[in-house]
């Protein structure tokens, strides 16, 4: 299995794209958000992911960086189901707020002929925390990160080779997450700047992670890879030298920062 990176960046970055990223098991294809545009068709033409095995999609939260890319990616599916071009059914799954919000948006904006696939060839699951689902050859468990801003939730993942992946969104990580990321092999986090670099980006006051603070998480749990995202863009030429540094100051694992479209075998 791989991950690719389609955007690492923060919600308001214009030099990368919002962050959001698949997990991709030979041909069959899990996004994990889509970012907040249209821009994620380009992403995954860069990435030479085709729509065909992209077979479900899971959404953390309803901020604009994470669900109105989920609305292209709906019209293009719908478009091709009624082209015969996709091979139904497509998978969504997201907490109530976040499905609520999506229905919403769909309802405002896309045709009537595209909203009546929901229910027939594109499912939406609404979950709740503990509950399950197979996509892309992994076992999903779904948990709440319990956010301080909005609604969001994670997910634990089971790989095929029985190794364990967690991902914690967009916000630092809660211990009343604990049970589902610790001794993670791999943990998705997000890192918005480093922690020498904190009076000027001010993280906590956006409610973010410095790169110490989630390499500092990381150690604690017991992950052996830490792969970070969702950051500031004024650093995109030295991001992956520098985060790296600092966040391998204070874990002893692998340290991962990837740019936009990078590629990650787990």
């Amino acid at each position: 299995m791989e991950i690719v990176m389609l955007g690492t960046g923060y919600a308001m970055a214009e030099n990368c794209y919002n962050t959001c990223f698949t997990l991709v098991n030979e041909e069959e294809v899990l996004l994990v958000d889509a970012g907040g545009g249209n821009q994620i068709f380009q992403q995954l033409a860069s990435a030479k992911i085709p729509y065909q095995n992209i077979k479900a999609m899971f959404i953390t939260h309803a901020h604009t960086d994470h669900i109105l890319g989920a609305i292209w990616m709906i019209r293009k599916l719908a478009a091709l189901i009624h082209k015969k071009s996709y091979a139904a059914p497509f998978h969504i799954y997201c907490h109530d707020q976040a499905a609520d919000a999506l229905l919403q948006i769909c309802r405002l904006t896309l045709p009537a002929k595209f909203i009546r696939e929901f229910g027939e060839t594109i499912i939406l699951h609404t979950v709740e925390e503990g509950d399950k689902a197979l996509a892309a050859g992994m076992e999903l468990t779904f948990f709440d990160i319990h956010s301080t801003k909005l609604k969001q939730f994670g997910f634990q993942a089971i790989l095929p080779d029985g190794r364990k992946l967690a991902c914690l969104g967009d916000e630092p990580y809660n211990p009343e997450c604990r049970r589902f990321v610790e001794h993670s092999d791999w943990l998705l986090c997000e890192a918005f700047c480093r922690y020498e670099d904190r009076e000027t980006f001010h993280p906590y006051e956006k409610h973010h992670s410095t790169v110490r603070d989630a390499g500092t998480i990381a150690n604690k749990l017991g992950v052996k890879n830490l792969l970070l995202y969702h950051t500031e863009e004024k650093s995109l030429s030295t991001r992956k030298e520098r985060y790296t540094a600092e966040a391998q100051s204070v874990f002893g694992g692998n340290v991962f920062v990837p740019d936009d479209l990078e590629r990650i075998k787990l």
